[in-house]
């Protein structure tokens, strides 16, 4: 009898998390599930240790490297569960994160993608105070391209009838959900929950708590940031080519907020510069932003000049207080979005 739902885990030099990672697979409480954990060429022990689980559950698949989107889709082509989990190999999931799930999909069949928010945690592991809060029901092209209410790659689970509506054929020949266009990491994500709203008109629909455990490296750069807006950039153009009318109407406040969102994480790696350039980015491509947001946005240019007049000691301790704030008024929305929305339809906003 096959399995109620697959774990699809891309896996590629993630040597130092992942054993944990596997380890809060199987820590799960509904243990009906097969895990599918694909190699994509990675070059440290990763595979090594992932080989040392013994649990008939778990599958280990083998590719040279080719992106996490080709590895997702060689897990999506192996899997026999009725619905599909995505967890990247250096997340964590709560125990209870499949039980949630999977009793939200069973109890609303026209759901065909739920997601949580996430609970930050740093490379060791440790709760960081901050949550990936978002918007929770009535989700819209338009906020998957600018509020991102699924967060990250461990957040979603999604109906396996809904990815194969939207299957295709690469060059290669090769049955594909998520786009492996190496040009599109890490935005092919984003452009595959697109083209799920837009051809299956299935409704994506969240679970009021934080499952995921969201790992911030502590080695990110600006570097990184350039790719991100890169990506972002080929996935709006990819966009063009089988939904024009949509991406002229969409392009502007989907580079705005995302010129913000790269904003905020140039504040995070302290890098001034960079974050002033991209707030103003923002605000020249699309200022109704400042209508329809003004307060992160605000705070967010606010914060990129604080950065850049402030000494470093001070802005560090000015930062501390923040982050402990902010924790404070998430956990606070979390519980009070708990108590008065029992089911699936809290509605909040990222931090």
């Amino acid at each position: 009898m096959p399995n109620k739902i697959t774990v699809i885990v891309p896996i590629y030099n993630v040597e130092p998390y992942i054993q944990q990672t596997i380890e809060s697979i199987l820590a799960q409480t509904y243990s009906d599930f097969e895990a599918i954990l694909v190699s994509d060429g990675s070059q440290d022990r990763s595979i090594e240790i992932c080989q040392q689980f013994s649990d008939p559950r778990i599958k280990i698949l083998y590719q040279e490297n080719q992106g996490p989107a080709a590895a997702r889709n060689l897990g999506i082509r192996h899997a026999q569960g009725e619905y599909v989990a995505f967890l990247d190999g250096d997340d964590l999931w709560a125990e209870d994160k499949l039980a949630k799930h999977i009793e939200h999909l069973d109890r609303h069949p026209e759901v065909g993608v739920s997601f949580c928010p996430s609970r930050f945690i740093d490379d060791q592991g440790n709760d960081m105070g901050l949550l990936q809060l978002t918007k929770m029901s009535d989700i819209t092209p338009i906020d998957l391209l600018c509020r991102t209410p699924i967060g990250n790659g461990s957040v979603p689970v999604i109906r396996r009838s809904i990815l194969e509506q939207i299957q295709f054929l690469n060059a290669a020949g090769d049955l594909c959900y998520f786009n492996p266009d190496r040009s599109l990491h890490p935005s092919e994500d984003v452009e595959c929950w697109i083209r799920i709203l837009l051809k299956t008109k299935c409704k994506f629909e969240g679970v009021p708590e934080a499952l995921t455990l969201y790992r911030i490296s502590s080695q990110s750069y600006s570097a990184q940031l350039m790719k991100k807006l890169h990506s972002w950039e080929a996935m709006l153009q990819d966009l063009k080519n089988w939904a024009p009318q949509e991406a002229a109407e969409w392009n502007a406040p989907a580079m705005a907020y995302q010129y913000r969102h790269l904003a905020r994480r140039a504040v995070s790696l302290r890098d001034g510069r960079m974050a002033i350039d991209l707030i103003h980015q923002s605000l020249s491509t699309y200022s109704t932003i400042l209508i329809e947001e003004p307060h992160r946005t605000l705070q967010t240019l606010f914060a990129a000049y604080l950065l850049r007049a402030l000494p470093k000691r001070l802005y560090r301790r000015f930062e501390a207080i923040a982050v402990q704030v902010t924790g404070m008024l998430q956990r606070y929305r979390m519980s009070s979005a708990l108590q008065v929305i029992p089911d699936q339809s809290v509605v909040a906003t990222d931090p």
